[in-house]
Formats: C-alpha cells, sequence, structure tokens
C-alpha cells in the first residue's frame, strides 16, 4: 500500500513540472519579446522652416573719428595758447604761438645774403657777357645765390612753424602746456578733436557679417541720453575676422550725431538682418560630442543620430544650416539612455515653431 501511494504521489509530481516547463516556454518568449520592443518615451518637434529677422544688440564706446593731436616743429618758449578743454575753435584759427625772436633775426641774415648773392651774381653775369668774367665764376655765383634763397626759404618756413593753427573746426578734447612753457621740438601739446565725426566700432559674429550692408541704417542707444533711439549707419565692415572669437569688427556713424553726444561715452547698436525663412530648432534638442554638433532625429520609429552644421542663434532656438529636412521629426527631451537605432515614442507632438 505504502508503494503504491508513493508511485501515486510520484507520477502527480512528474505531471505537475511537465505543465509547467510548457507553460514556461510558452510564455517565455512572450514575456521576453515584449521587454525587447519596449519604446523609449521622448518629446518631439516637427522641423519647419519659419520667416524670422535676426536681431542683437552690441555696446561700444563713440570715438572721434577725426583726432589730431598738435605738436610744435620748432622748439622754443611758448608765447600764448589760445584755447581750454571745451572750447570750440575754427579752422586757420592761432592755437600756440611760440617765440619767434632768434628765428626772425635768423630770417633777416638769411635776406641779407640773398640780396648780396643776387647783387653778386648781376655783376658776373654781365663781366662774363663782356667776356671779362670766366664761365666756371658765373656758375660760382649763380650756385651762391641758389643757395642763399634755400637758406632763406628754411628760415621763412621755421618762422611759419612757430604759429600753429587748427587744421579743422573742432573742440579742444586736451590742454597740455601753458605760456612760458619750454616747449622742446615735438611736445605734444594740445588734442583737437570734431564732434560731428562721432562713430563706435563693435564685434559682430561672423554669421551674422554676411547680412549687414555698408551704409545700412541701424539704431544707436547712448545710455547717457537716455532710452531714446538716435540714427546710425554703417560705416566700414573690416575684411577679417579674429580666429579666436570669430568675430568682425563693423564701424557705426551717427547720422547726425546728437545734441550732448561726446566722445568716451557707452552706446547700444542694435543690428538686425533682413527678413528670411530659417530652418530653427529649439537649443535644447542640440547635443554635443568632441566629433562635434548632432541632434536625435525618429526615423521609422527608432532613433537616429544625425550630424548638423549650426548658424545664428536666435533666443532659444538655433539656425540648422546642414544636417536636417523639413518636416522630419526632433527629439527635444527623453535623452537619458536615448542610443542610436533605439525604439522610442513620442509622447508629446508639436511644431518646431511653437
Amino acid at each position: 500500500m505504502q508503494s503504491f501511494n508513493f508511485r501515486f504521489w510520484g507520477a502527480i509530481c512528474a505531471i505537475f513540472f511537465l505543465l509547467s516547463g510548457c507553460d514556461q516556454d510558452t510564455a517565455g518568449p512572450g514575456k521576453a519579446g515584449k521587454k525587447a520592443v519596449k519604446a523609449h518615451l521622448v518629446e518631439v518637434v516637427t522641423v519647419r522652416d519659419e520667416l524670422v529677422r535676426h536681431e542683437t544688440v552690441r555696446t561700444g564706446t563713440l570715438t572721434a573719428r577725426r583726432v589730431v593731436r598738435i605738436f610744435n616743429q620748432e622748439e622754443g618758449r611758448i608765447e600764448t595758447i589760445g584755447a581750454f578743454e571745451g572750447d570750440q575753435v575754427k579752422q586757420d584759427q592761432a592755437l600756440v604761438t611760440l617765440d619767434r625772436r632768434i628765428l626772425k633775426a635768423e630770417l633777416d641774415k638769411a635776406v641779407a645774403a640773398r640780396k648780396e648773392a643776387e647783387s653778386n651774381f648781376t655783376r658776373v653775369r654781365n663781366l662774363w657777357e663782356k667776356k671779362i668774367a670766366t664761365q666756371e665764376k658765373w656758375i660760382e655765383a649763380e650756385t651762391t645765390l641758389q643757395v642763399a634763397k634755400a637758406e632763406e626759404t628754411l628760415i621763412r618756413t621755421r618762422l611759419g612753424y612757430t604759429e600753429i593753427i587748427a587744421p579743422f573746426d573742432g573742440v579742444i578734447s586736451e590742454r597740455k602746456a601753458e605760456p612760458g612753457d619750454i616747449a622742446p621740438r615735438h611736445t605734444h601739446l594740445m588734442t583737437l578733436i570734431d564732434p560731428k565725426t562721432l562713430y563706435t566700432r563693435v564685434g559682430v559674429s561672423e554669421l551674422m557679417l554676411p547680412h549687414l550692408k555698408m551704409g545700412g541704417g541701424v539704431g544707436v542707444r547712448i545710455d547717457a541720453l537716455g532710452d531714446q533711439v538716435w540714427s546710425g549707419r554703417i560705416e566700414r565692415i573690416h575684411p577679417t575676422v579674429d580666429p579666436r572669437t570669430r568675430q568682425g569688427i563693423v564701424e557705426v556713424a551717427l547720422d547726425p550725431v546728437p545734441p550732448g553726444a561726446a566722445a568716451g561715452q557707452l552706446c547700444r547698436v542694435s543690428l538686425g538682418t533682413p527678413e528670411s525663412m530659417r530652418r530653427l530648432l529649439p537649443f535644447a534638442a542640440l547635443r554635443h560630442d568632441n566629433k562635434g554638433e548632432y541632434v536625435y532625429v525618429v526615423v521609422d520609429g527608432k532613433a537616429e543620430k544625425r550630424w548638423i552644421r549650426t548658424g545664428l542663434r536666435l533666443g532659444d532656438k538655433v539656425e540648422a544650416l546642414e544636417g536636417l529636412s523639413d518636416g522630419e521629426l526632433l527629439v527635444i527631451r527623453g535623452f537619458l539612455d536615448l542610443v542610436p537605432g533605439k525604439p522610442v515614442k513620442a509622447v508629446d507632438h508639436r511644431p518646431a515653431a511653437s
């Protein structure tokens, strides 16, 4: 009886384990397959071209384009300086005069020498015409006369340097000497600026430079003059770009110069590009590694890594110059554990322009 019971329960256990094994074989592959195709949740946008106008504000410092540092070409004692800082002067107005007594005396001496040389030349020429003097004497007298004239011209020129006049209408910005000072040759005495030629230089991204044109209008705000925007004009675009910052230099002139504007003031220049269609993507979609910039796009339900080339940044978006096509689905969230080829499922779908 015990032997019968043992065989009976052994058969029951064998059948139970056999059925359990069958269940695992049939259910296991299905469960494993479901885990293999489980999609990664991502948020996507649709890539679309947008009509946009890019604007940027760059800071600069107002500077006078016409600036002359006035030096003396003759040494001597300063007799007069006719203007102080802030004084307006007219073209050809005397600014500085030096003591000229020594040069006047030298001029008198040069004039006397020239007259003597003229008289001697006339006498020798008359003798040569009468065949009394030789041709060598005539040439010598003529040479002496030319040297005397040159010496007189030199002294007159140096005498003219003792009076320094304004080369243009302007304002004195520096006065570095006083009457009575002894000024060695080439001493910086004053600085004259033309306040009607104010301009500023600002750095602009190399990506924006191609969209700017010479003579194009811009807005300029001067902090010292409040929030009013004054008209400016692109006067010059430098031909080179700094290889470190990737920025070029743009010179903007105030046109016209507003009242109260002065060299040295802080200004802000608003630069803009014409409206154009640009392929923009949210900045959050952009990824970086040691090879460059890339994004993830959804192709046939799977994530695809796509290398791109970007351009201008417009707020929270960036321009895609290469690598993306209109209408593609771009991943903007859900990058954790996301790898190329992984199945993905969009949990939010909206256009890139939203």
